[in-house]
Formats: C-alpha cells, structure tokens, sequence
C-alpha cells in the first residue's frame, strides 16, 4: 500500500502519509486475530449464571413414602432432579470466562485487524478532528467521508467537544489511540484515525 491519502473534514485530500510496512503490509494471520476476538468476547461476559443442586434448593427433607407396599417407584426425597422444584443437574455456576494471551500475539493480532482495514480499503487518515460539540456537525463529517455504516474514530486525545459529538451516533465509535483493540476494529466497518494517532499506533507497534 505504501502511503494512503490525508483527508480534511470536508473529505478533500490534504496530502500523503507513508504507512510502515510493518504494520499495514504484513500477512494477516487470521488463526491469532480469531483468538484474540474469542479473548475480547469472552472478558465481555459476566460469568453470573447460577442454579441450585438438590443440595441447595428448600425442602425435600422426608421421604414422600414408604419405600415398600405402595406402587409406586421408590422415592427419598421431592428434591430430586427429575422432581417439579428439584435439583439442577450440571447447571452453570459463576466462573470467570477469561483467558491469556502473550504480548507477541496480542500485538500480531492487533497489527493483522489493521492490516485488514488497510488490505480492504477501510482506512481514512484525516489531518485532524475538530468540531463543535454538535451531532449534526459529526454527522456532516461523515457525510464528507462518505461513511455510510459503523465507524471507529481513533483520535490522540479525546476532548468534551467530540464525546459530546459522537456519543449520539450508533454507528460511530470514538477512542483514544491507547485505547486501541481488536474487537472495536473488527466490529466496525471503516476505520478513522487522525495523523496524530496513526503516530501514536505506529511509534507502539513497531
């Protein structure tokens, strides 16, 4: 790819930056950025789900009848699993959903959703990011961009003014070049990022 154009706000070219090779030119590796999403996901989950066994569920304490002379099958207790109110048999438990990933992989996986974003003619590099604290103002930018579904705005620094302009777009995304990951690149359709943050991204991820 090489150099990608400079976008302004009213989506005119400004001029070229040169992107490293070493992070939107390599080979994506699709086996790390998968497990790196699994990973994301699964951190998302609260782990909370519960049920009781037949040790834990009220009641149950005598036997219904009689072993013998009855009938019917033999029962020790209405607590039971296959009972009305009984047990759960191998019901979920909380636990944490939670796994590791080393550095090297964490950052392949990383370097691999952008070079996807680069690969698919996703990426918009604006010069900056400006606005008043408006929606309409937000959504005129996207309008200049051509930006027709979900967007991933990667500033260096967030401001009051964006958050305030952004937060009230469902399509739109807004984070700090820090803040950058996997899931939220893979999740949204294009990806834009000022010439500070593609900097920023850049001087980590060599």
């Amino acid at each position: 790819m090489g150099k990608v154009s400079v976008l302004n706000s009213k989506g005119e070219k400004v001029n070229d930056v040169s992107l490293n090779k070493e992070i939107w030119e390599i080979t994506p590796n699709d086996a790390v950025l998968f497990d790196a999403i699994v990973l994301a996901r699964n951190a998302q989950r609260q782990g909370t789900a519960s049920t009781k066994t037949r040790a834990e569920v009220s009641g149950g304490g005598r036997k219904p009848w009689r072993q013998k002379g009855t009938g019917r099958a033999r029962q020790g207790s209405t607590r039971a699993p296959h009972w009305y109110h009984g047990g759960i048999v191998f019901g979920p438990k909380p636990r944490s959903y939670k796994s590791k990933m080393n550095r090297k992989e964490r950052r392949l996986a990383l370097k691999s959703a952008l070079a996807y974003k680069a690969l698919n003619k996703e990426l918009i590099v604006l010069d900056a990011l400006n606005v008043a604290p408006k929606t309409k103002e937000m959504k005129q930018i996207l309008d200049n961009l051509k930006i027709e579904k979900t967007a991933l705005i990667v500033v260096d620094n967030l401001t009051e003014d964006l958050i305030l302009a952004t937060r009230n777009l469902a399509n739109v995304l807004l984070l700090e070049a820090n803040e950058l990951n996997v899931l939220d690149i893979v999740s949204c359709e294009n990806l834009i990022i000022t010439e500070e943050a593609l900097k920023k991204i850049e001087e980590v991820l060599i």
